[in-house]
């Protein structure tokens, strides 16, 4: 009977530990045994069987939990693994830590290595925002004591534990937050040791009554932070990598730009090269330039006028030209003006024209230079340009001396040496002689070359003064004469005279248009109109008698025409009313008289004589004028 007491207690608990019972349901059996009358070394049989389960429970128990928690610290890891982003990596693992250990909050404190101390980064079931602002010095509080020696630290109830230093501040902290039991524990990277390991930041774990924290809860708290160090640290270098490839990435399309922009630029100095090589044009720099910037181009002289463009490029005005001009040559460098920008043509220190790119604002380094490089190539073609014409229009004087001066000692010969010099003497051509206040011809000339640019013709120094053949387009005489006296004035730096002749066409009208504008010009140098441009025919009766042609009726139609065309559409007699005005020595009573009418009468078509030639009709020098062309309308009516 006693064998089977005993087989009967050993089946009984290892039933119990089958059914994973309670820790007191395996005292049952040895109380069974002592009821049932069992002997006393069946007894201690029995109860040494019983410890031994208990035993057995207590290990099994705690495999389970270990095996729990170690499931736990890999799925922990796992989800660690899986992050790169350090704002998730540290709220992942302070939550972590809390579910694992079961407390009621659980936080993160970082290293401040420019302050010196720590501070909060990352809480979870905390509550008080004067503890989630908390500032750990190194030695200070648990926390701060972690950090210094690189080892975990826990306490039942941090309130009254004297191990660590208090401060007045991480105190009041813990007590708004209303912490008793604390367990921290190190993040290392490294070594393990002080010596070898850094400490990256604390992970606590923490409870609002008190807690004894075993040694298992320690270090499972410690692996989770092992785990954690290496996310933290692998989230950073991530970090660090990301931000080196953005710096990769960025440098590379600056490296790729700049090469895209020295290959843009190679391209366009071989093609600026081949334009000098080619002896190319003006048009031909704005026409490369305008492709290469894909924006309109234009090429302006000194004084502003245009010489090319390329593309639709707006006019400017000549004063913001001429000063954007002075900037950049000042400056050595284009200049904004506006949405465009403006580059001075220099050939050392003289200026030969600007380079303008329109509707440009925001042109770039590369940009900029490309375009003060098309103006260096536009100095060279302009210099070699002008060079060239000045070597033309050396031979060309030679050829312009023996056509004023012996016209008709080979008029087809002159005519041929022209035609292989350019010039077409049998075209219409207007002769231009010119005089500057400033003296000797030879800086006129060269002002005479810059009007001429581009327009053909030819331009040298002949009898003292400086001869100018231009191309007929349909200018008047007087016309072109004023705006080249405007032009070479600005450009010779002095008041420039000059007077014009012509359309004429071949060697003896161009010799005796010559004469005639020569002594046009000597004529307004007497009348006081130096600095000025004119004809024979803007001197008024002068002009009929220095002018070769004699054009008599031009100078009465020049004088009288309003008057003419009015008796023409009105049927009146303006014209005789005014011959018998001037005939009765300018007395109104006499000339109501001759003509029959009443003074108010006369008063009122000599109002009408005024408003048709204007206020000055009656002043001595165009009285002269009005009576030489009234005699002359008579000698020339035909009625």
């Amino acid at each position: 009977m006693s064998d089977r007491t005993v087989t009967a207690a050993h089946r009984r608990l290892l039933e119990l530990l089958a059914n994973d019972a309670t820790t007191e349901c395996f005292g049952r059996p040895v109380a069974d045994a002592r009821a049932a009358g069992a002997q006393p070394h069946e007894l201690t049989e029995i109860e040494e069987a019983a410890w031994l389960a208990q035993r057995v429970h207590r290990t099994l128990r705690q495999h389970r939990r270990r095996e729990t928690e170690l499931t736990a610290l890999f799925d922990t890891a796992s989800d660690l693994a899986a992050l790169r982003d350090l704002d998730a990596v540290l709220p992942s693992i302070v939550r972590r830590a809390r579910l694992l250990l079961g407390t009621d909050t659980a936080y993160l404190t970082m290293p401040d290595e420019q302050a010196g101390d720590t501070y909060m980064r990352v809480t979870d079931g905390s509550v008080s925002p004067l503890f989630q602002s908390l500032r750990l010095e190194l030695g200070t509080g648990l926390g701060g004591l972690v950090a210094q020696t690189a080892r975990p630290y826990a306490t039942p109830d941090y309130r009254t534990d004297e191990r660590f230093n208090h401060t007045t501040r991480i105190d009041a902290g813990v007590l708004d937050e209303g912490l008793v039991a604390i367990l921290g524990v190190p993040l290392l990277l490294g070594s393990s040791t002080t010596e070898g390991g850094k400490v990256i930041g604390v992970l606590f774990a923490a409870d609002r009554t008190p807690r004894a924290f075993t040694p298992d809860e320690v270090a499972l708290l410690g692996s989770l932070a092992a785990h954690a160090a290496i996310a933290i640290d692998t989230a950073r270098a991530l970090a660090d990598t990301r931000a080196a490839l953005a710096e990769l990435a960025e440098a590379n399309a600056v490296v790729r730009a700049h090469v895209t922009a020295i290959q843009h630029a190679e391209q366009a100095h071989d093609r600026l090269t081949d334009l000098v090589l080619r002896g190319g044009a003006t048009t031909d720099v704005a026409a490369a330039v305008a492709e290469l910037l894909d924006r309109p181009i234009a090429v302006h002289g000194t004084t502003g006028h245009r010489l090319a463009r390329a593309g639709d490029a707006p006019d400017l005005t000549s004063d913001a030209l001429i000063a954007s001009t002075a900037e950049s040559r000042a400056a050595a460098r284009a200049v904004p003006l506006g949405r465009h920008w403006v580059c001075a043509v220099l050939a050392g220190p003289e200026l030969l024209g600007s380079l303008v790119l329109f509707d440009h604002p925001d042109l770039d380094d590369a940009s900029r230079r490309l375009f003060e490089r098309a103006g260096v190539v536009t100095a060279l073609l302009l210099l070699l340009r002008r060079t060239v014409t000045e070597t033309e229009n050396r031979v060309r004087g030679e050829l312009l001396t023996e056509l004023l001066t012996t016209p008709d000692r080979d008029p087809a010969g002159l005519v041929d040496r022209g035609r292989r010099l350019g010039s077409d003497l049998d075209a219409p051509h207007l002769l231009l002689v010119a005089r500057s206040s400033a003296g000797p011809p030879a800086n006129l000339v060269a002002a005479g070359l810059q009007h001429l640019f581009g327009r053909g013709g030819i331009c040298a120094e002949h009898g003292g003064a400086v001869v100018i053949l231009l191309p007929d387009d349909g200018t008047p005489p007087g016309e072109a004469a004023r705006v080249a006296a405007d032009r070479l004035a600005r450009l010779d730096g002095a008041a420039v005279t000059v007077a014009a002749a012509g359309p004429v066409a071949g060697p003896t009208g161009l010799a005796a248009a010559h004469e005639e504008a020569r002594r046009c010009l000597r004529a307004m140098h007497v009348l006081g109109r130096a600095g000025e441009g004119a004809c024979a025919s803007d001197l008024g009766f002068l002009g009929v008698l220095l002018g070769d042609g004699h054009d008599v009726g031009g100078f009465v139609r020049t004088a009288l025409g309003p008057l003419l065309d009015y008796d023409a559409r009105r049927g009146t007699d303006l014209v005789g009313t005014l011959r018998t005005y001037f005939a009765c020595g300018k007395s109104l009573t006499r000339a109501k008289d001759e003509l029959h009418i009443h003074v108010n009468t006369v008063v009122q078509r000599l109002d009408r004589v005024e408003s048709l030639l204007g206020p000055d009709w009656d002043a001595p020098d165009r009285a002269l004028q009005l009576q030489l062309a009234l005699q002359l309308h008579l000698l020339t009516d035909d009625r």
